[in-house]
């Protein structure tokens, strides 16, 4: 087996919306084998990252490891990405930082659609998902999209769907969310959500997790959690609180709920890996990890507008200048595993959770 040895923590890998790193314990060596033989089983494997693959040289599991999370939307014949992760784990790995792309953050697209002659643009970042209803088609132009703005080599990618996420909250009943002040829902029900902590079930959850307009009060753009950035916040909410749901529930120390969990996803997760690793190397490899200690990055950007077409659009822009700079070494820090010094030096831009 590649890597560290030692009482293992099975990882059935990462997220959605702001994605999910699901950490659980081991058991007995039968346990082992056969939460080994489901993982290999459970999780569908397909080429995501392309020419953004880092080169892996050995079967030998060593960080730093970057890790390209899209969470993807499923309606009708369509599959679109609008969340957007960069998943850093540190040299030792037992550190984790999440890195949510705006999906408005004004970028290059290298295409950008039939109505653009499929010629490179400037659009927002989701944009490059939506250029064709075939996600073969789409995929690779949003993981060079990403590999364009940030000449980041990732060492796996992940694409996991809201049926994922629906279907890990309903293993535990409910989830807790904890708004930081009032927001009526902008989809179907239109559900209000009061101000602070309250159990949520999968339905009111993805609802939640899915708000972006809500976050609108002068307060939210003061505290950096203003529209997609509060939408940010609630999906890393509910990643740490479907964590904790799933260690008192016993998901993360009985085998046989392990299973559950691995086969929870279904088709909803697809992964690109070396093939010299095995999702049991990886869970064993990622046994130190704390979910709760999982820091949040806020790419360098504020709010701004722009006209396409005529028409006033709202954006969000990493600006020349401090911003700019700040990102640049965003992009750096996640190639040389320098992020603590980057943090140091641009606080600014590290989220917390919000009281």
């Amino acid at each position: 087996m590649a890597g560290k040895s030692g009482a293992p923590w099975w990882a059935h890998l990462m997220a959605y919306a702001g994605g999910l790193t699901l950490v659980a314990a081991g058991g007995t060596a039968g346990a082992m084998q056969i939460a080994s033989v489901t993982a290999e089983n459970a999780v569908p494997e397909e080429s995501i990252l392309g020419d953004a693959q880092a080169e892996v040289e050995t079967a030998q599991i060593e960080g730093p490891l970057n890790i390209l999370v899209l969470g993807v939307d499923k309606q009708g014949g369509s599959t679109r990405s609008d969340t957007m992760i960069l998943v850093h784990i540190n040299q030792d790995l037992t550190q984790t930082t999440m890195v949510s792309l705006p999906r408005d953050l004004w970028v290059e697209i290298p295409d950008c659609g039939p109505g653009y002659g499929n010629n490179p643009c400037e659009n927002k970042i989701n944009h490059s998902a939506s250029i064709s209803d075939d996600w073969e088609e789409t995929r690779p132009n949003v993981v060079q999209t990403i590999f364009d703005l940030t000449g980041v080599e990732f060492h796996m990618g992940a694409t996991v769907d809201f049926e994922g996420f629906l279907g890990l909250v309903d293993m535990v009943g409910e989830i807790e969310l904890c708004p930081w002040h009032e927001i009526q829902s902008e989809h179907g029900e239109q559900r209000v959500f009061p101000k602070g902590c309250a159990m949520y079930d999968k339905d009111e959850s993805l609802d939640l997790i899915r708000q972006r307009y809500g976050w609108n009060w002068d307060s939210d753009w003061e505290e950096g959690r203003g529209g997609d950035y509060g939408r940010q916040a609630m999906q890393q909410q509910a990643i740490k609180s479907l964590l904790r749901a799933f260690k008192e529930e016993g998901y993360l120390t009985d085998p046989a709920k392990l299973t559950e969990i691995l086969q929870g996803f279904g088709d909803s997760l697809t992964i690109d890996k070396p093939d010299e690793w095995t999702i049991t190397d990886l869970a064993v490899n990622l046994r130190d990890i704390d979910p709760e200690s999982i820091t949040s990055i806020q790419v360098p950007s504020t709010p701004d507008e722009t006209y396409l077409g005529g028409e006033r659009v709202d954006i969000v822009l990493t600006h020349d200048g401090a911003e700019q700079t700040a990102a640049d070494a965003l992009w750096t820090a996640l190639q040389t595993d320098t992020l603590d010094q980057w943090m140091v030096q641009y606080p600014e831009w590290v989220k917390t959770p919000p009281a």
